[in-house]
Order: structure tokens, then C-alpha cells, then sequence
């Protein structure tokens, strides 16, 4: 029975685990076909957009790759199952992760120079750089849950390159795009992410009543 009862939470946590990976993928491949999918087919409602990343593509090939790559190595190290039997990998994992996210927050910024949305870049770029030098110093000074939160809010900022291109396929969305949506979005995006993190990171301390 205590067997039981111990295995029950973690049971249920591997199952919201799961669940969450599996949304968050299932996003990320929407956002890929109706985003860079209709991009490179030349979509009309992003024709213009088009002839601005070809004009871009020296600073948005490596923003690209770098975003990738954050993006790839997030799930990967967050496995329990690869950090435990794996803890040289998770490790070189990390580091290439921050590299990444440093080289996509710099080129961001520099891709939205002289633009609205360098306010909202800016920003984000900020979190996300602010985030993972905390998970990258937790984890040197072997604070491992303070490392684990700081790089679930280091994520979260990494998806918004995801979840911030959820609704391009509203006109209405995409036609304000390139005005000051373009930047109170990315803004509304990055801190709707790192709400849902601390809630979830804070959920049993809000819904638990001490005796």
C-alpha cells in the first residue's frame, strides 16, 4: 500500500510530462506547416514577409539554426532518464544550449534593428538570456532544482519562437504584424510563458492548504 502510494504522484507527473511533450511537439509541427511550410512555397499573405527573410538570411540562417538547436536540446536534457545515465552528454547538452541561446538572442536583436518589433525582441531576448545565465550558474554551484526551474523558464522563452507563430494564419494577426503588434505580441507571448511556468512550478505550494 505505501508502495502504491508513492509510485501514484510520480506515476501521474510521467503522464503530465508526457503530455505536455507531446503538445508542445504537436504545436511546433503545426507551426512548421503553417508557418515555414506556406514560407517557402511562397504563400501569398506572406509574399512580403518572404522577400524580407531572403534579404535577411545572413543573420537569420545562424538565429535559425541557433533557435533549432535550444529548441531540440530542451527535451532532451530534461529527461530524467538521460540526465541520470547520461550526465556527461546532459552536461556538453547544456552548454551547447547556452551557446545557442546567446547567439539567437544576439542575432535577434540584430534582425529587428531599426524595426517595431525591436522593443519586444529586445525583451524577449532579454528574458531569455537572463534565464539561462541563472540555469547555467545554478547548475555550475550544484543548486539542481534552483537549475531545473531556471531552465523551465529558459524554455519557456525558447517556445515563444513557436507559440508566438501560432496565429499566423489570421489575417487579421498577420497584417499587424509588422506594426506595433509585432512587438506588444512577442512582449504578451514571452510573459504568458513564464506565467505558466512559475504556476506550474508553483502549483502544489497554491493548492495545498497547510494543516
Amino acid at each position: 500500500m505505501v508502495t502504491s502510494a508513492v509510485l501514484a504522484p510520480s506515476s501521474r507527473r510521467s503522464r503530465w510530462k508526457a503530455a505536455l511533450w507531446i503538445f508542445l511537439g504537436l504545436t511546433t509541427l503545426f507551426v512548421f506547416i503553417t508557418s515555414e511550410v506556406l514560407l517557402v512555397t511562397d504563400y501569398p499573405m506572406y509574399h512580403a514577409y518572404r522577400l524580407q527573410v531572403i534579404g535577411d538570411r545572413h543573420l537569420l540562417i545562424p538565429h535559425t539554426l541557433a533557435g533549432i538547436l535550444a529548441l531540440v536540446i530542451g527535451p532532451i536534457n530534461f529527461s530524467s532518464r538521460i540526465r541520470e545515465r547520461h550526465r556527461k552528454l546532459h552536461r556538453v547538452l547544456g552548454r551547447v544550449y547556452v551557446i545557442a541561446v546567446f547567439v539567437g538572442a544576439f542575432t535577434g536583436i540584430a534582425l529587428a534593428s531599426g524595426r517595431p518589433g525591436l522593443p519586444g525582441t529586445s525583451m524577449q531576448a532579454a528574458a531569455w538570456i537572463v534565464c539561462t545565465t541563472a540555469a547555467f550558474i545554478t547548475a555550475r554551484n550544484q543548486q539542481i532544482v534552483q537549475h531545473w526551474q531556471w531552465m523551465a523558464r529558459s524554455y519557456a522563452v525558447t517556445f515563444t519562437f513557436v507559440s508566438s507563430r501560432v496565429l499566423n494564419l489570421w489575417p487579421r494577426y498577420w497584417s499587424h504584424l509588422g506594426d506595433s503588434l509585432s512587438a506588444v505580441g512577442v512582449i504578451a507571448f514571452t510573459l504568458a510563458s513564464l506565467l505558466i511556468v512559475e504556476l506550474g512550478l508553483n502549483w502544489r505550494e497554491l493548492t495545498t492548504r497547510r494543516e
